[in-house]
């Protein structure tokens, strides 16, 4: 698999390569920004990871009481266990499976997909990517780029030429001094 993924990252690599070339060929402008160096220097995204990562702990320690809560419980039935009737073993047994699931159930409702944590992320923090990605937009307009990459997503840029940075550019145009 990680190979497959490997030839995945190379053949992306060597299509931007490409493209850039057959951009630069035709006078075609690009760049690139650190789309995660912006965020971090915006006080309002700082803010929201904050209230992000307070929430995240005080879900997290009901989670592990809940976690403890049920380990407990398992270590006295693994206790007892000898000396119960078959009966009785199935009707802990039953117990311990249903605390289990309240407890998934509970880690999904707080951090799966559709949990309360993305949906607080989406609102607290996709307002200010927004801002973000149409600064970039309005840049890319007005300096007439073809392309602006974004280096923070990962290894999708071999080499980036420093000069080519435009991280500081956005900032600037969303009123944020360097």
């Amino acid at each position: 698999m990680n190979l497959i993924l490997m030839n995945m990252k190379r053949f992306l690599v060597i299509v931007t390569f490409l493209a850039c070339s057959a951009f630069a060929s035709f006078g075609q402008r690009f760049a690139y920004v650190d789309t995660e160096y912006i965020m971090n220097k915006i006080p309002a995204y700082k803010t929201a990871q904050q209230q992000l990562d307070q929430l995240s702990a005080g879900w997290q320690k009901e989670v592990e009481a809940k976690l403890a809560e049920l380990d407990k419980l398992f270590k006295a039935f693994q206790t007892e266990k000898p000396l119960l009737s078959e009966d009785m073993k199935a009707k802990r047994e039953a117990v311990i499976v249903a605390r289990e699931n309240e407890v998934k159930e509970l880690q999904k409702k707080y951090f799966g997909t559709d949990g309360a944590y993305a949906k607080k992320q989406t609102e607290l923090v996709k307002p200010i990517q927004d801002r973000v990605y149409q600064a970039v937009k309005e840049f890319a307009d007005e300096g007439g780029y073809a392309i602006i990459f974004d280096t923070a997503g990962g290894p999708n840029v071999l080499y980036a030429n420093p000069r080519s940075d435009r991280s500081d550019d956005i900032l600037l145009k969303l009123g944020y001094a360097n």
